[in-house]
């Protein structure tokens, strides 16, 4: 196992330079004297306390040839009043009323599938209603992708986290993809399997979005983002993923409930409703990153272990450590939570195992006051109460 977490640190450094910020790249002159139109996609669900201010960012964007459509995905709150009363000071905020959603889809690709059909951009930016922007978060994302020759990309936002429930799980998603996931090797290799995304951002060429089938060619992946961007891969086009954490923020989820129905939400939809791949892939990460701080005080001060055992654990755990100080840098996460690792590891277990439940077993899974079933549709009129 020691030579395995030397390969993954390896693999962590190479990601620490290949990871790299779209906020890097400027648009060309002739880009900026072609002016093409960009469409800016919200899909939006009871969104009222976030639409407000992520559309007051993007009115601030430094590229101005822009068109911001939101979808009003059947809220009960005052989702479409809000972007109402934003289209009357902008023009270029455009309010939708989405559609019933139908059976066989699920919301947010339904969403986002009504927004293309009305987009006339030459390029599709999908962001979420939560969201937060910079300034130059488009226009650097759209460079990126013609500077790198890609024909859709994926932003990682910052992610906010404030309570202890996020602060432990959120920042497995950083630890996924700086530890685990190849990302030189996203854009490079076919393969769909190497592909991830997050829906908070995705950008595509609009030709690109039509040859691959958009949103309809995935209608019934509940994780919609990391569907579409193997989609992309599937039909033969170029991919890669950026570090958004100089120009997109999000608050992903906000306290323990909202964590636990997030991420069972989309863990075992991850491992395409496969418990014995969730068990192999959930095992792998726990014997990986939690099992050598377990064994090592009961192979130091209990069992008495021979010596080149704790040595090797006391390299594995040194490099679990490197690995979550230097994240906690560049992610400017909390210096404390670095001693905290082995609780966000029973927190990954537990939701783990949540989901499985919840998928198989309980209500269905969860999401935006809306119930879905693994082997169907959504049931779109079922609400809960919050």
């Amino acid at each position: 196992m020691t030579f395995l977490l030397i390969a993954i640190m390896i693999n962590f450094v190479i990601n620490s330079f290949a990871y790299k910020s779209p906020s890097r790249f400027k648009l060309s002159s002739k880009f900026l004297k072609d002016n093409p139109l960009v469409s800016i996609l919200i899909p939006a669900r009871n969104e009222d306390k976030n639409i407000g201010r992520c559309l007051r960012s993007l009115t601030r964007q430094d590229y101005n040839n822009i068109e911001i459509l939101v979808l009003d995905d059947n809220s009960d709150d005052a989702t479409g009043r809000i972007v109402d009363e934003w289209s009357k000071k902008d023009s270029r905020i455009k309010l939708l009323e989405g559609k019933p959603l139908l059976q066989g889809w699920k919301g947010k690709c339904y969403a986002c599938h009504q927004l293309s059909r009305y987009a006339k951009g030459n390029y599709f930016v999908f962001t979420d209603a939560d969201t937060l922007h910079s300034s130059y978060s488009v226009s650097s994302a759209i460079a990126a992708l013609i500077i790198n020759d890609l024909d859709a990309l994926s932003v990682f936002p910052k992610q906010i986290m404030v309570t202890i429930h996020e602060r432990m799980i959120v920042i497995f998603i950083n630890l996924v993809i700086m530890a685990l996931m190849p990302i030189p090797l996203i854009r490079k290799i076919s393969n769909p399997i190497l592909s991830i995304a997050n829906g908070q951002f995705i950008l595509f060429k609009r030709k690109i979005y039509d040859a691959i089938g958009g949103h309809e060619s995935i209608k019934n992946d509940i994780v919609e983002d990391v569907a579409i961007s193997r989609q992309v891969k599937r039909c033969g086009f170029k991919f890669a993923i950026f570090d958004g954490k100089e120009s997109v923020y999000c608050r992903m989820y906000k306290g323990f409930r909202e964590v636990v129905r997030g991420f069972s939400k989309f863990i075992f939809a991850s491992m395409n409703y496969n418990v014995l791949e969730m068990t192999a892939v959930v095992s792998f990460i726990i014997i990986l990153f939690l099992i050598p701080l377990l064994l090592f005080p009961v192979g130091l001060y209990i069992v008495r272990w021979p010596l080149i055992i704790n040595i090797n654990l006391l390299i594995q755990i040194s490099i679990i450590f490197i690995i979550r100080i230097v994240m906690t840098f560049r992610f400017k996460s909390r210096i404390m939570d670095i001693v905290l690792h082995p609780l966000s590891m029973f927190y990954i277990m537990a939701l783990s195992v949540n989901s499985v439940y919840q998928a198989k077993y309980g209500s269905g899974i969860y999401w935006k006051d809306r119930i879905y079933k693994i082997d169907d549709g959504a049931e779109p009129n079922k609400k809960i109460d919050i």
